[in-house]
């Protein structure tokens, strides 16, 4: 048994639905297909949810919606127009649709969330109605009867565990169960989306909740490269990955899927494969929980910019009882993540993304260092950029990350931090932003080589 989920480009048009179509038809055991809201059909198009935020923000301001609520609309009406089938659930799309103008706003926390819902809700509703004209016995099913059931977190939803009892319920189904993505209902009713890239994790959700036997992640590449293709020239394909591998690639900057979707299946032992709707022959990548055979010490190399750096130094830092909490408190106070955590015996530096920053935010945190925990010297970095080789085989070779530094070196790309996890699933290396595609370019060469690096 199977859970497939299809992202924005591959339902972007009628000629992207009908390779969905064939992809669903050609395997009885695919029977939940959970959807995106359409995305682009060309560089220049406007994607479903970017109309749906236009929309919401000219309601909210009191500005003349009709515009907004016809370009939506008409954007489902052209897909059924060029698949050429009578569509009854278009009546029950425009109603959907035009409603949004009718929720309350003020004390609504919700209303954002309910409009961006609206592009996976029903896009939902026009493919089960289109799997049925094509002989498919498929049946929408909105996220409430699902039992996809989700914290009251706007934006940023948390299934319940509780949500697995009831959705292991649609084992029993015979039809093919069409789910929208990317958001679940509140206890009280209410939409509430995921973060982002939340269709994956609604996949991923459905697919530990009915206990699949693969989750199935259509999208528009054949799978996971070993660096990515706009820096590195066709990169080495990488056929099998150990979920923690492809959580620490995610992370570091691998778009294909959103970390945060892995965790449902990891935790389900559900294996994943991310395929290509415009090429559904090609095997993919397959994200299980351990490697079935030998493997490469290095599968992948990402990279992501926009890191900060506080760093600071603090003359026997490392005799001062209780240090570490107090730097990290302020952190707390003026609620900012932090991402990693290099150090030295009198030295100390936290890397944090640089949304999390403003310039106040800077301000507090130099003044509480210097004045409440008297460090020497406190700077703040910006413009740094965190670079990951991953791989759980590192650990049983010798040199792995001597080999990195020395492609640095050669490139002459200086080192600003290096760390490494007790897992050893992967060392990161801190470099200035303006270095990030020669050091991505120096690595891949250094561990897979010269012929596909040159651009």
């Amino acid at each position: 048994m199977k859970v497939i989920k299809f992202g924005g480009s591959s339902l972007a048009s009628a000629t992207q639905l009908e390779k969905v179509l064939n992809i669903v038809k050609s395997d009885s055991q695919r029977r939940f297909v959970v959807v995106s809201a359409p995305g682009k059909r060309s560089p220049e198009d406007t994607k479903v949810t970017d109309a749906l935020i236009r929309y919401y923000r000219h309601y909210t301001e009191g500005d003349d919606v009709k515009a907004d609520q016809e370009w939506i609309i008409n954007r489902y009406q052209a897909m059924v127009d060029e698949l050429g089938f009578k569509s009854a659930v278009m009546a029950k799309i425009t109603e959907a649709i035009t409603s949004l103008a009718t929720l309350p706003i003020e004390n609504n926390s919700f209303l954002y969330d309910t409009f961006l819902a609206a592009g996976e809700d029903n896009n939902a509703k026009l493919i089960a109605e289109y799997f049925r004209h094509n002989g498919i016995d498929a049946r929408y099913v909105h996220p409430r009867e699902a039992g996809i059931i989700v914290s009251s977190e706007p934006g940023n939803a948390r299934i319940l565990p509780s949500s697995y009892d009831k959705l292991e319920e649609l084992r029993d189904s015979e039809e093919v169960l069409v789910i929208p993505g990317f958001f679940g209902v509140t206890v009280d009713n209410q939409i509430c989306t995921f973060s982002r890239g939340g269709s994956d994790i609604s996949g991923s959700i459905v697919a530990a909740g009915v206990k699949a036997d693969l989750y199935e992640n259509f999208t528009d590449v054949d799978g996971i490269f070993a660096a990515h293709p706009g820096v590195v020239h066709r990169p080495h394909s990488i056929p099998e990955l150990t979920y923690k591998e492809m959580r620490e690639l995610a992370y570091a900057g691998f778009s294909v899927l959103h970390d945060e979707a892995l965790l449902p299946a990891y935790r389900g032992k559900v294996p994943l494969v991310i395929k290509n709707t415009n090429n559904p022959d090609h095997p993919g990548t397959k994200v299980i929980l351990e490697h079935s055979g030998a493997t490469v010490p290095v599968v992948g190399i990402a990279g992501d910019d926009k890191f900060v750096s506080i760093n600071m130094t603090k003359y026997l830092m490392n005799r001062e009882v209780g240090f570490g909490r107090k730097v990290l408190q302020i952190l707390e106070d003026l609620n900012i993540r932090w991402e990693h955590i290099p150090s030295g015996i009198d030295d100390l530096s936290i890397i944090v993304r640089e949304r999390e920053l403003t310039p106040i935010k800077e301000q507090e945190i130099i003044s509480y260092l210097t004045r409440e925990l008297g460090v020497d010297d406190v700077e703040i970095e910006h413009g740094l950029s965190i670079l990951m080789i991953v791989g759980e085989n590192m650990k049983n070779h010798i040199g792995v990350t001597a080999t990195a530094a020395r492609a640095l070196s050669d490139n002459h790309i200086n080192l600003e931090m290096i760390s490494q996890g007790s897992s050893e699933v992967s060392v990161m290396f801190v470099i200035k932003t303006e270095q990030e595609k020669a050091a991505i370019k120096a690595i891949y060469h250094a561990f897979f080589g010269e012929e596909n690096a040159s651009n």
